[in-house]
């Protein structure tokens, strides 16, 4: 009653799962982001489209039995196509099994007209995207035309896309063509799948930079969420030998090889324009 009272308990939904409480949602998110509207030099060559890999689950589990409200994180997703859309990409939006995109709508920034923009451009695909399956039987031989993958952050990126054989499918097929590789905060949790079937990481030994478990280990004394994560995902990358930058949720990002990362919402936008401007430089 008293975290009520100070606006520190998490907010029941009517499926029964929690989104953050008034002050973590204060504290963690803003009705406009820090979007830089770049004017880049477009590409305008064959490899002209990104894959971009969303969750289609919504409910997390805690270790306390509570359910964290999550999905793609809006400003981890669109900030990034943002950048990349100015640099002259285009987008195949998919989930695993063609459910719709789900979203932390509690984190949408509704006075960013740039945000409002690409998510209106792309709702229709977002409410109805591919199957992963569909994208490998019909597009795999087509690598030529595909710069990167996008993992798209946001917890939900640990539900489900770290046990899909179909996202490390893609993710090996991404690095056997030298495409490149693009995600951030909990959606490194995709590079996981690469190790089904007792498979090499294939990442083994790289920079990234990934939301650290200490954070996501805090956040619950302020209700952003309901209890303790279920598994950790920095931890894992780490016993799999990931080379983790960065300490804190920050803006750090990183570029190692063909695998750029960041840390947290708050380098979304820095995630966008490394990638713009890797993509540019190495394919033009």
């Amino acid at each position: 009653m008293l975290k009520k009272i100070l606006g520190l308990a998490p907010k029941l939904e009517s499926d029964g799962s929690y989104m953050p409480s008034k002050i973590a949602l204060k504290l963690s998110t803003s009705a406009k982001t820090d979007f830089e509207n770049i004017s880049y030099q477009k590409y305008k060559g064959k490899r002209s489209k990104i894959l971009v890999i969303f969750t289609e689950q919504k409910n997390m589990t805690m270790q306390n039995g509570k359910k964290f409200s999550t999905g793609n994180h809006p400003v981890e997703a669109l900030l990034p196509m943002l950048h990349l859309k100015n640099a002259g990409f285009d987008f195949d939006i998919v989930t695993p099994t063609g459910k719709p995109v789900v979203f932390e709508m509690w984190a949408f920034p509704n006075k960013d007209e740039h945000v409002q923009s690409i998510y209106k451009e792309h709702k229709s695909s977002f409410e109805q995207p591919k199957k992963l399956q569909d994208f490998i039987d019909q597009s795999f031989a087509d690598s030529d035309s595909y710069a990167a993958v996008f993992v798209p952050g946001g917890h939900g990126a640990m539900l489900g896309i770290p046990e899909d054989k179909n996202v490390g499918k893609v993710l090996n097929w991404a690095h056997e063509n030298n495409l490149f590789t693009i995600t951030l905060c909990h959606g490194p949790g995709s590079l996981l799948s690469t190790t089904l079937d007792n498979q090499k990481f294939i990442y083994e030994g790289y920079r990234m930079a990934v939301f650290p478990d200490s954070v996501d280990k805090m956040t619950p004394k302020i209700g952003y969420l309901p209890g303790l994560m279920p598994w950790g995902l920095s931890e894992k990358l780490k016993g799999l030998g990931a080379k983790i930058v960065n300490t804190k949720s920050d803006k750090t990002v990183c570029l190692d090889r063909r695998l750029i990362t960041g840390a947290s919402p708050l380098a979304s936008n820095e995630l966008g324009k490394l990638a713009a401007n890797t993509l540019l430089k190495e394919l033009n």
